[in-house]
């Protein structure tokens, strides 16, 4: 049988990849050719293999380490890397990028270069980069109205008032596009996220809710959030190292964050999967590792990877094809 190589393992579309692991305590090392994490079980040392060619990101959380040839079979099947804390949070690393978005990428020389030649061809212009900024939040309002309104929440017990919520986004498409500059959208960004939590809070029954990030003693729900939004982070970087594009080249996020096109494309399906999954997974008081497997499975069903994917080439394509020179 002929063996396949790790550098041919990225024939498969980052799209179409299932898995996005978070591991603490064990080791990841190559066995066999095989990548594989080692937990200790008495004197015992198990072995599983982390499956590279259907595999976008790895966060490796507390008491990790990883080998030297892992990282090399890794970066050759193009899995997105990252240091975290305890239950995914904060991210780590030695890299100089802003702490919250750094990720070890694959290197290759190989990159495209279409979509990053369509995207600076209008970041330099100010007025352009807050049309872009306008599209991804348009996109991001359309995929909450989606996912919100889809039977599988329903059954999962999340059933928001459709009336409240229609009205809610109406309000946001309509504050979009009349935002003047960057600051107010990033205003009405934050605006319509708190309006969010709180009907996602009323809907499930979880009663008074403030947001409080990384806090000692925070409650589950915004435990949970700050877990699930780095998953969905993992996501956004993957899909900016997919198509070429730096992620300091950000649109709405790059005067706070260093590697804020992460954030900006990361929003697209935050609040759309991972908020409400946070609250059911609060009010049913799930594990961590479940409300994971929750979050995980949400995301691969709802193919939010192609999504944002596709959002962010439509989005450079067409401002690139509108720009004045």
């Amino acid at each position: 049988m002929k063996d396949i190589s790790a550098g041919d393992l990225k024939t498969i579309l980052h799209s179409k990849r299932a898995n996005i692991y978070y591991l603490q305590h064990c080791r990841v090392l190559v066995n066999g050719g095989r990548v594989e994490y080692v937990t200790e079980c008495g004197k015992k040392s198990l072995y599983w293999n982390i499956p590279i060619a259907n595999t976008t990101t790895v966060l490796l959380g507390t008491g990790t380490s990883v080998t030297q040839a892992a990282m090399r079979e890794l970066a050759k099947a193009g899995v997105m890397v990252g240091f975290c804390g305890g239950g995914g949070t904060p991210l780590f690393s030695a890299n100089e990028q802003e702490t919250d978005v750094l990720w070890f990428s694959p290197q290759s020389e190989y990159r495209p270069t279409e979509y990053v030649q369509a995207w600076v061809s209008f970041w330099f212009q100010p007025q352009e980069r807050l049309r872009a900024a306008k599209a991804l939040q348009l996109a991001r309002a359309a995929r909450i109205q989606e996912q919100w309104t889809k039977r599988a929440l329903r059954d999962g017990g999340f059933s928001p008032d459709a009336v409240r919520l229609s009205a809610l986004l109406s309000s946001t498409e309509h504050a979009i596009g009349q935002a003047p500059d960057v600051g107010a959208l990033l205003i009405e960004e934050a605006r319509l996220t708190k309006a969010l939590f709180k009907l996602a809070a009323q809907t499930v029954g979880y009663g008074d809710f403030t947001r409080a990030k990384r806090g000692v003693g925070a409650d589950p729900a915004n435990r949970f959030l700050d877990h699930g939004n780095y998953l969905a982070y993992g996501l956004g970087a993957t899909a900016a190292w997919v198509l070429g594009l730096p992620d300091g080249l950000a649109v709405l996020h790059g005067k706070t964050r260093r590697g804020g096109l992460v954030f900006d494309i990361a929003d697209l399906v935050k609040d759309a999967t991972i908020l409400p999954q946070a609250f059911l997974s609060a009010m049913r008081g799930d594990e961590e590792q479940e409300f994971r497997r929750n979050c995980i499975s949400a995301l691969t069903t709802t193919e939010s990877l192609d999504f944002m994917i596709d959002t962010v080439k439509d989005v450079a394509l067409s401002m690139a094809h509108t720009v004045q020179p």
